[in-house]
């Protein structure tokens, strides 16, 4: 399993839609102006509004989320998500065009808790600006189950 270090499984392309960091903003009931108004963003010294902390997750909107995992020789049915973080270079805007690349840093397997084995996959995505700059990166756990 190892050997899947360094692996990218998958590319995703996407505009920061101004509607999208609304509909983000509503969601995470983020109330601060600077998420919907242009004109606050502009007053506090950016070019749009501001995407939410995890706007970034509407890339799995445009990921084959099936073919990665089949690629990871994970089961779908036994996966579960251990934790996503995100760290920001930048805030990310509306208007910004971003890249996301990601790939796989670690791959092991160790007991359970409650014994039996599960195997941790760590995926990182590094999302590159319209100026070819890391904006964000994003790393996530996956945890795939023994078999029952």
């Amino acid at each position: 399993m190892s050997d899947l270090i360094g692996t990218v499984v998958d590319r995703v392309a996407f505009d920061v839609e101004r509607g999208k960091v609304k509909e983000f903003a509503r969601a995470t009931f983020a109330e601060d102006a600077i998420h919907t108004a242009p004109e606050v963003a502009a007053r506090r010294g950016f070019r749009d509004v501001l995407a939410t902390g995890t706007h970034v997750v509407v890339s799995g909107h445009h990921r084959d989320q099936r073919g990665f995992v089949a690629q990871l020789g994970l089961e779908l049915s036994r996966v579960v998500v251990g934790s996503v973080s995100w760290h920001y270079e930048r805030p990310l805007t509306a208007s910004d065009a971003l890249e996301g690349i990601r790939r796989v840093v670690a791959d092991k397997t160790r007991e359970g808790r409650r014994g039996g084995t599960m195997r941790l996959v760590t995926l990182e995505t590094e999302f590159i600006d319209q100026d070819g700059v890391v904006a964000v990166t994003q790393r996530e756990v996956l945890i795939e189950r023994e078999r029952a």
